[in-house]
């Protein structure tokens, strides 16, 4: 397609005001990051309840996930990404404020706090699915790569403004949500800001970028797809005609008209094939749930969601932790750049590969520093000066190769490496395969870090990382600048 065959401010619009779902998704994620001390303090959490607190929510993601590409099917794009935003309105208020339904100081908080989290985390997977999808049936083709990787930009980009938010309010509040002992490494008391808890802040913050999202899903259009499947021609036309050239937008709908078979319902069956009379699934589906399962068995949330207790394991202040956690949400932001301008250029599968080589090898050496720290009085692994310096700055390299390549072309590959026909179905099952592997990881570090410490976990994540090579090689097949239509 000819550059002035489509408009690029008009799609840059469409995309960006999508995209605020992944910054949603990003922030919910992450807001726990901050609040992980407080809540063990204030709720009396223990250690499987902090873990089930952080990964609860992903668990949610699943079920979001699961059920969202047959309801935008069914419903439209739109009208999920706007129930989306109202259940991180519902799920921000909440969280911050979890005695709604019981007594505040009693064990039944905790519970309250988790249904919270559990419906934040619905609009979590839906947005995780409908927003790339979105932006891939939007798009025009030579766009599509750099269009879709605002998704991930959007998720770190409120990955970054969760951790700053969170710091910001911890030094307003006199030094982080709560009170630490210096020598035990455990809260004291929570801080507070005004009349209410620093903890509770850090949640509420959220309700901002929710009614933002909201109202913005407001003027975008629907999917042309989704119209021409639902025979809305016109309206298909109508919004193609401001992306497209007009000379091109009748052959488009004629496109999108053979490629989905819209007189065949789309449904879970599709995926399916007999191959020498045995029903199995088809094999590019299997292909998307290696891909979304394999983002995050390298660990990477364990960063984000347990990185200030990660830092602080080893030494490090509440706010020191904090500034650690925000400088590799920065390095994040700065590496999902280089993916999208690199993206359309040199493809989807040479990013996923030099990603997973350099995840290799950072986690490699952040497993074998954990794992030979020394520990302090009360058993918490220690490490200073240049071996430190060397943790973090592995750490934060990891975090480069991740984001460049395995971040955001999961979501890139995800939206578009489906035909039309199964999109919606075979979505459904890659963001379930994401969200159930986000949990397994994000839920068990806690145990891990009890049980065979930071070393041994990251060596988990290392062996994930060297699997994901192989993965890619014999895999993976090459989508770039390819239609929808001819997937």
């Amino acid at each position: 397609m000819a550059q002035k065959e489509y408009s690029v401010g008009y799609a840059l619009f469409i995309a960006c005001a999508a995209a605020i779902g992944g910054f949603l998704f990003g922030f919910d994620t992450s807001v726990i990051n901050g609040t992980l001390d407080a809540l063990r303090f204030k709720l009396g959490a223990n250690d499987a309840q902090l873990g089930l607190a952080a990964s609860i929510a992903v668990l949610g993601a699943a079920g979001g996930a699961f059920f969202a590409g047959t309801l935008a099917d069914k419903f439209g794009r739109r009208k999920v990404m706007i129930t989306s935003s109202i259940l991180f309105l519902i799920s921000a208020i909440g969280s911050g404020n979890p005695y709604f339904f019981t007594t505040a100081g009693s064990a039944a908080n905790m519970i309250e706090f988790i249904v919270w989290r559990v419906i934040g985390g619905v609009g979590v997977g839906a947005a995780s699915i409908i927003v790339p999808a979105y932006i891939a049936e939007i798009a025009p083709a030579p766009l599509r790569g750099r269009l879709a990787t605002m998704q991930q930009f959007a998720i770190v980009i409120g990955i970054f403004s969760a951790l700053l938010s969170n710091y910001f309010l911890g030094e307003i509040a006199g030094g982080g949500a709560v009170i630490m002992d210096e020598v035990t490494r455990s809260a004291k008391d929570v801080t507070r800001i005004g009349s209410f808890e620093t903890w509770q802040w850090m949640f509420w913050v959220e309700c901002i970028p929710a009614i933002l999202y909201g109202l913005l899903v407001l003027f975008i259009p629907e999917s042309p797809r989704y119209l021409v499947a639902r025979k809305e021609n016109q309206k298909a036309g109508e919004i193609l005609g401001k992306i497209l050239s007009p000379s091109v937008v009748a052959q488009k709908i004629e496109d999108i008209k053979k490629s989905l078979h819209s007189e065949v319902a789309p449904k879970f069956s599709d995926l399916l094939e007999k191959v020498a009379g045995k029903t199995r699934l088809v094999p590019i589906v299997w292909v998307g749930i290696g891909i979304a399962a394999l983002q995050q068995f390298v660990g990477i949330n364990v960063i984000f969601y347990y990185g200030n207790v990660l830092w602080e394991s080893v030494g490090f202040t509440q706010q020191d932790a904090m500034k650690t956690s925000v400088l590799s949400s920065v390095v994040n932001i700065a590496s999902t750049v280089i993916a999208i301008a690199l993206v359309d250029r040199i493809g989807r599968k040479p990013l996923l590969l030099a990603g997973s080589l350099g995840m290799f090898l950072t986690l490699g050496i952040m497993a074998a520093i954990f794992g030979t720290a020394g520990v302090d009085a009360h058993g918490n692994p220690e490490i200073s000066g240049a071996v430190a310096y060397t943790a973090v700055i592995s750490a934060n390299f990891y975090v480069v190769f991740f984001a460049f390549s395995w971040g955001p072309v999961c979501w890139v590959l995800l939206g578009e490496m489906f035909n039309n026909r199964i999109r919606g179905a075979a979505l459904a099952l890659g963001g379930l395969s994401q969200w159930l592997s986000n949990f397994a990881i994000s839920g068990s570090f806690p145990a891990l870090l009890g049980k065979i410490g930071l070393g041994g976990a990251y060596g988990i994540y290392c062996f994930f990382a060297f699997i994901s090579i192989f993965f890619v090689l014999k895999k993976v097949k090459e989508t770039k600048g390819k239609e929808l239509e001819d997937m």
